[in-house]
Order: C-alpha cells, then sequence, then structure tokens
C-alpha cells in the first residue's frame, strides 16, 4: 500500500479569522494579498491568493482533501493573536477533524475548556526558565490534555522541560518545529522523546529546510537521525500551514515524505499519521480517496 493510501494528521498549523498579533512589542496585522507586518516590515504572511488575510477551516479543509489528509492539530503563536474563540467554533463545526490548542500567553487564567491540549510558545517566554511553568503543567495533566510547545534553539531549555517531564509524568508533550532541526544542538530536544509520553512533530520542516528546496534532501535525513535517536513511534508529520505554502502547495509537503526513497513505507505510515493517531486520539479515520486534477 502506498503512503498516499494511509491515515494522515497534520500536527502542527495555524487558523485565524483575523491575525491581530504581536512580536517584540510590535503589532503584526494582515496588510493585503496574504501579506503582513512583521517587526515593521512587510512579509508574505500566507499564499497571495488569500487576499483578505482570512486564514480559514474552510480553506485549510480544501487543501487537506486534496493532500489526502484526515484531519489535524491547531496550534497557535503570539504572532497571530490569540485564537482561541475562533478555533472553539472551529472544533465544534468539525470535530472528526480538528484537535485544537489554547494559547498560554504567561497569565494564569489561560483556558483549558473545550480545548484539546495547550500551546506554549517557550521560545518567546519572557521568563525562559521552563521549571517556572510546572503549575501550568500540572493543571494541563490533571485535565488530561497534552501541552504542544516550541522551545528556544539548541538545549537551551532541554533541562527546564526534562524537569516538567519528571514532575508530570503522565502529561502527553509535543514538541514542536522538529527541535529546531537547523540550530546547533537541536538532538538534545529529540532525545527528550526518550521519556514514555514525549513525541516530536515537524511542523515548519519545509521552512527550516527552505534554503535548499523540494523535495528537501536534509530534512528526510533528519528525520532518519531523529529516528535513530528516539525512534520512528515518536515523530509525527505537520506542515506549518499556511505561512510554509508561501512557496510550495499543502500536498507538496506531504509529497516530499510519501515520494521519498530513503524511507520505508512503514516509517511512512507512523510519521504521516499512525503516531498523531495514537497520540492525540483520533479515532475511526480511514485513508481519504485521491481527487484527480487537470494535469
Amino acid at each position: 500500500m502506498s503512503a498516499w493510501d494511509c491515515v494522515k494528521i497534520d500536527a502542527h498549523l495555524h487558523l485565524w479569522e483575523k491575525q491581530e498579533g504581536c512580536i517584540a512589542g510590535k503589532p503584526v496585522v494582515h496588510l493585503e494579498n496574504g501579506k503582513s507586518s512583521f517587526l515593521g516590515k512587510v512579509r508574505q504572511m500566507m499564499p497571495p491568493y488569500l487576499t483578505d488575510g482570512a486564514n480559514t477551516a474552510e480553506r485549510l479543509l480544501a487543501n487537506m482533501d486534496y493532500a489526502q489528509v484526515n484531519a489535524c492539530v491547531v496550534t497557535q503563536e503570539y504572532m497571530d493573536g490569540n485564537q482561541d474563540a475562533y478555533l472553539l467554533r472551529v472544533r465544534k463545526a468539525y470535530p472528526e477533524r480538528f484537535r485544537i490548542c489554547s494559547l498560554y500567553e504567561e497569565r494564569p487564567d489561560f483556558a483549558l475548556e473545550g480545548f484539546d491540549g495547550l500551546k506554549v510558545c517557550a521560545c518567546r517566554l519572557a521568563d525562559q526558565d521552563l521549571t517556572k511553568l510546572l503549575p501550568v503543567f500540572k493543571k494541563v495533566e490533571q485535565a488530561g490534555k497534552f501541552i504542544s510547545i516550541d522551545m528556544a534553539d539548541g538545549d537551551a531549555q532541554v533541562e527546564g522541560l526534562q524537569f516538567l517531564i519528571d514532575a508530570c509524568p503522565d502529561i502527553r508533550i509535543a514538541i514542536g518545529h522538529f527541535g529546531m532541526v537547523t540550530t546547533k544542538g537541536w538532538q538534545k530536544q529529540i532525545e527528550l522523546a526518550k521519556n514514555k509520553n514525549v513525541y516530536i512533530e515537524s511542523g515548519g520542516l519545509t521552512w527550516l529546510f527552505h534554503y535548499e528546496f523540494y523535495p528537501y534532501p536534509s530534512a528526510i535525513e533528519a528525520i532518519l537521525e531523529a529516528k535513530a535517536i528516539c525512534g520512528m513511534e515518536k515523530l509525527m508529520w505537520g506542515s506549518d500551514y499556511p505561512r510554509t505554502m508561501t512557496d510550495i502547495t499543502y500536498r507538496s509537503a506531504v509529497r516530499f515524505i510519501v515520494e521519498s526513497e530513503r524511507l520505508s513505507e512503514e516509517d511512512k505510515r507512523a510519521f504521516l499519521g499512525e503516531n498523531a493517531v495514537k497520540f492525540y486520539g483520533f479515532e475511526g479515520l480511514r485513508p481519504l480517496p485521491p481527487i484527480g486534477n487537470m494535469l
């Protein structure tokens, strides 16, 4: 069976009705034609055909159907602004296809009710000491939710996260951006997945290896290196949609995995969906049929 014909889960992407974020004290807002103001500069934040700046669930689902992606996990980022209210509506409208994270914003009143997990942008925290988040992790653990976390480059926060893992042994943790694989010491983040309930997801992998572009041979090499560290059963595919779609299609983010000759079919199925089904608790999924195109 080809990996096209397996269940696929996107473990890292973003949605918003309206982008109203902030980075380094500067607003991040949509301008026009998929462009946003980012750190005082104009940047292509989304594909240019998203002219109105609305990065909605319906537009994503059209991409998912064509790429034969069954379901996804919506994380959040400070640069997009808090999307809790919108994501709750998305979860209610499409319960079989979405898992959603609320956004932790360094306040004690973060939301958990109605959400599947909590997103912690650890690399952007004002206080980079993760041990200070013990009350947050304990609350998430007691609620039976998961943590989606993007860490600072390399091993800067590894010791702190290991402290939290030891203190909260039943919490599920998904480390994003494949451990910031193009930075020195990224393997230390991958080693955290040797812990029972810790997984690695590859949101942003095509962005990190953008310099070499499709079909991202170094990204495939990194997946194999991570497999050697923690096992393929701890690795999950993610797209980082829509920002990574400014240069490639959503289907291409799947295709470079499916068509790799260095990954076994078993590894592809595990990486693209099987591992995420277990981690996020999806049920009853079946491979989606292909949609023919005009090419």
